[in-house]
């Protein structure tokens, strides 16, 4: 399963702040700026809700240690000028009822939110034809087409022909494996599995309503009852096997901190597999070959960057121009890298 399907819809720009991690927060936090208007828009052109949702995000902790750890986190993210909030297990009892009594102490942020991404997905679908656009269903890539030093297109596996003036490679975890790509224009990007599951919630009586960051699991809550839980973090490759330690480290991860689970139907288990980059931020704008834009790696941070990443990369097929929010992300970055390392 791709990304886009497979992932739990987060648009968590704060939390997700690590040491480490500081140099991609321009990027999500600009994206998720975009998100309420995004989210008007297309539900405007799709006709259909995608459930945005702006309750915020709790990240908890259960004992002392996980408590220092998520205090040198919260110090961090408010030297960043992120509007965090610290709280007692108490506190935060409040604001989730169900949370487990060992709950010690929580970071509170009030602008990370969360949408459905299987919605979200339909609605681009639906946004997209409604515009004029053709969508090709089960047709794989055999190549890229180039002429000379320029990409003019794609053949599929077919054997059908598509030209174009500008194309777009945002193949996710496979955009390296595309046939045709000349070496200076391949991403280095590689799969990064992820086991998932959902538990089945009574839509009328949720256990919980933010998202909520454990020590070891995220736990998302829909509309509709579904509770998702993930996820795995795994460098197999495009593996799809379900394993009993990875089920097992989501249900009992989410237990520890939610122990209401305990006697909620299981809805779903799958896996899905992010495109990691060689340093896990994204690839966007050109490629190094004339006609081909590169939109892909974007990890773990893919449905909070759409915006960001639909504006962008439009903004430099119709005007040439890179964008100065994406310029940092191209993909000379891993040039000047090596170049600097040798």
């Amino acid at each position: 399963m791709g990304a886009s399907q497979a992932a739990a819809g987060m648009l968590a720009a704060g939390v997700e702040v690590e040491p480490g991690e500081e140099g991609q927060l321009p990027l999500n936090r600009h994206s998720q700026q975009l998100w309420p208007s995004f989210a008007a828009e297309l539900e405007a052109a799709s006709g259909m809700e995608i459930d945005l949702r702006t309750e915020g995000t709790l990240v908890v902790a259960l004992n002392a240690d996980d408590a220092a750890r998520l205090r040198f986190n919260f110090d961090l993210q408010k030297s960043l000028g992120l509007d965090h909030q610290w709280l007692t297990g108490g506190e935060a009892k409040k604001r989730e009822p169900y949370l487990h009594t060992n709950t010690v102490a929580a970071i509170f942020s009030p602008g990370d939110h969360q949408v459905d991404n299987r919605k979200l997905a339909k609605a681009l679908r639906i946004a997209f034809e409604r515009a004029g656009g053709q969508l090709h269903e089960h047709a794989p890539v055999a190549e890229i087409l180039t002429e000379g030093n320029r990409a003019v297109g794609v053949r599929l596996e077919s054997g059908d022909f598509h030209h174009a003036d500008t194309t777009v490679l945002a193949a996710g975890a496979w955009s390296r494996a595309i046939p045709g790509l000349p070496d200076l224009a391949r991403p280095p990007v590689r799969p990064v599995k992820g086991q998932m599951a959902a538990l089945r919630m009574d839509p009328n009586e949720p256990l919980l309503r933010h998202v909520v960051w454990t020590p070891s699991v995220y736990l998302v809550p829909r509309r509709d009852g579904r509770l998702v839980i993930g996820a795995t973090v795994e460098e197999r490759g495009f593996n799809t096997d379900l394993t009993a330690g990875g089920v097992m480290s989501l249900i009992e991860g989410a237990w520890r901190t939610l122990p209401g689970i305990e006697e909620l139907p299981i809805d779903e288990l799958w896996v899905g597999f992010r495109p990691g980059s060689r340093d896990d931020a994204p690839i966007l704008g050109p490629s190094g070959l004339d006609g081909l834009v590169l939109a892909t790696g974007h990890h773990r941070n893919g449905i909070l960057l759409t915006p960001v990443t639909s504006d962008a990369i439009s903004d430099h097929i119709l005007t040439g121009r890179t964008s100065d929010v994406i310029r940092p992300f191209g993909l000379d970055r891993f040039i000047r890298k090596a170049a600097s390392n040798r």
